[in-house]
Formats: C-alpha cells, structure tokens, sequence
C-alpha cells in the first residue's frame, strides 16, 4: 500500500475510497510537523522517565493536543464513527536506529525503543486507555510482534512462516481490548499487516441470527498459556462470534482458536460462511519504520502474511500496545487502580 498524499502542508488523512468498503484512512505527519513533535516526545521523556508511570498513563489522552489536527481527527472518528475500521499514521517523529531486531521479546528490554513507544502511546491513548496481560511478555505494557526461531508456524505475533490467521484480538476474554495499535520498527521486505472490517460483510448472506448466538467456544492463544501449569489452561468461553446490532454487528473472530461444538451444523456452516467473507476482504497495509497502524478491536480483524525470518536482526519488528475505552469495567482484573496490568485468570 502506497502513500496517497504527499508530504507537505499540514497532514490529510485519505477517505474511505483509499480502501475497499472504508477499510483504512491514512494520515501523512508533514515534514515540518515531526521535529515539533520530536521535541514533544523528548520533553515528556525528560518529565516522566519510565513510560509506565501512572501519572504519565492518567495524562495520555490529554497528549492528543499535540498532534496534527488531522490526525486527530482521524482518531475520533475511528474512537466514535463507524466509517472506517483503522488507521494508518505514516512518518511519525521517530528516526532513532532501534537497533538490530532482537531473536527474542526477552531481549528487548533496554533497547533503543522509547521513542516509537511514546510515539505509539500518544496515538493508542485517544482511542482508550492502555492496557496490557500479566499472561503476555511478563505484562509489559508494550510488547513485541518480531519472529522467534522455533516458532515459525505458531499463531501468535511470534510466527513468521506461517500466515497469521486473521482474528479479533484477545476474543477469548470479556475483557478483550477495544482498540489496538502497532508501531513499526523495521520491515525492510514491507511484509503485510492484513485487515479486514466488518463493513466488507455481505450481512444478507449470512446466518447472522446463529452467528449472534453463544454456540462457539473461543480458547486463548498459546501466548497466555505459556506460563500456566501443565492441565490448568481454563476452558474456552462459550460465546457468540457477532454482538450489537444485526445490521451493524460487531465481530468476535478468532478462526484459529474457535471450535463448534459437535453436531451444531448451523452453527458450524454460519461461522464458515463468515470466515470466508472476511477472508475476501482482507486488504494488504504495509508499515514501514515509523509508521502506526491503530485498529478497532469490534470492527476489524487483522492477521499477518507469511514471510521468511532470517534471525539476523533485520527481521520485521512492531511494538503494540492494546487499549480500553473503561478503564474501571476491568477494576476486578487489576491488582490495584493505578495498575494497567490484566490477570486473565485470577
């Protein structure tokens, strides 16, 4: 996917026409907009060191100000409208060398990455409030989407070989994000983010009547299990694949994880049909180093095409941070109120 504006004036988001069915808007930060903002980001880190601080994450929303006014307007619409399903911010404020992309999320630690995460935490923040799981990358705040050797064909942000199949983020969890956000590093092979929004389903086609029914069980990722005793995974939770509205649904999609229970044909044959729609839907975004793609979590899935890790540290390399438009309707999974840290299993 290519820029569609050019890099002068004061940003211009493209319109839904950029994309099949008003998939992706982009937004192109000006040239002369990023040193600004670059002085922006270092001020913030020079008054809150650590990215975590409570009162740095209590504050964020209010960091929109700052931004192009483009950009800010793209971010309401996403948080409030239902005309697109993402946006992409190109050519944030964030030239730093990263350095080389770790073999591992352990490793990362201490890189040179605190731009783009402030950078990331900016935009995710006026979408919701960031969170993030005790169950993933030991509950950092920001995690890593780089290929891991071994991992090749897992289905998780760590596979590389395989084609990440496309999904709702974390549909196992009531406490799923609302919104998600990934920044990127490095991609020099411009391997594609994919994304596919709600507003591409031929609705009519559909068994939307079954699709809004509990008749799916919905198991967590292999990510959250990692650290679980051997027989302790919870069972998946039975639950519906579409909610809200029938002529505007929102969708709760994980094919890779989500079975239907035996002898249930409808239920079975509805949530192909659906797959298979937003299979064909699935437009290619490409980001590049600097650049911030943010999704709604209940209109849109997104995956990852398959590509060749190499180890040597020029792999692909995102960060994400994942958000919550109500901070206290998770208050039961967070271990105090100024944590943003989620237990998922108590």
């Amino acid at each position: 996917m290519s820029d569609t504006n050019t890099d002068t004036g004061t940003g211009t988001a493209t319109g839904p026409g950029a994309h099949p069915a008003g998939q992706i808007v982009e937004v192109v930060v000006p040239a002369a907009e990023r040193a600004r903002l670059a002085g922006e980001l270092d001020a913030q880190a020079a008054r809150f060191p650590e990215l975590t601080d409570p009162e740095l994450l209590a504050e964020a929303a209010g960091l929109g100000q700052c931004l192009p006014v483009e950009a800010r307007r793209a971010l309401t619409e996403l948080r409030y409208g239902e005309s697109c399903a993402g946006v992409v911010v190109r050519h944030g404020p964030v030239a730093d060398d990263p350095g080389p992309t770790p073999r591992h999320w352990r490793e990362s630690a201490g890189r040179p990455t605190d731009r783009f995460d402030r950078w990331l935490l900016w935009l995710a923040a006026q979408l919701g409030d960031p969170l993030c799981w005790a169950s993933i990358q030991d509950g950092r705040l920001v995690a890593d989407v780089l290929p891991v050797a071994g991992q090749e064909e897992a289905q998780t942000g760590h596979g590389s070989a395989a084609e990440l199949a496309f999904h709702v983020e974390d549909a196992f969890h009531e406490a799923r994000c609302d919104a998600l956000a990934l920044a990127c590093l490095r991609n020099p092979d411009a391997v594609p983010t994919t994304v596919a929004s709600v507003t591409a389903l031929d609705l009519a086609a559909l068994d939307v009547e079954t699709l809004l029914e509990p008749r799916f069980r919905i198991a967590p990722d292999p990510e959250h299990l990692r650290d679980l005793p051997a027989g302790a995974a919870p069972d998946p939770l039975l639950g519906a694949v579409l909610s809200g509205p029938p002529a505007a649904p929102c969708l709760r999609v994980d094919p890779a994880f989500t079975t239907v229970p035996a002898g249930d044909r409808r239920a079975a044959a509805a949530f192909d049909a659906l797959c298979a729609q937003l299979a064909a839907g699935l437009v290619d975004v490409a980001l590049h180093a600097g650049d911030v793609l943010l999704l709604d979590n209940h209109r849109a899935v997104h995956g990852r095409r398959p590509f060749r890790a190499r180890y040597d540290g020029t792999d692909r390399w995102l960060r994400k941070i994942t958000v919550n438009r109500d901070l206290r309707r998770t208050r039961a999974l967070r271990r105090s109120a100024t944590s943003r840290v989620l237990h998922p299993f108590g």
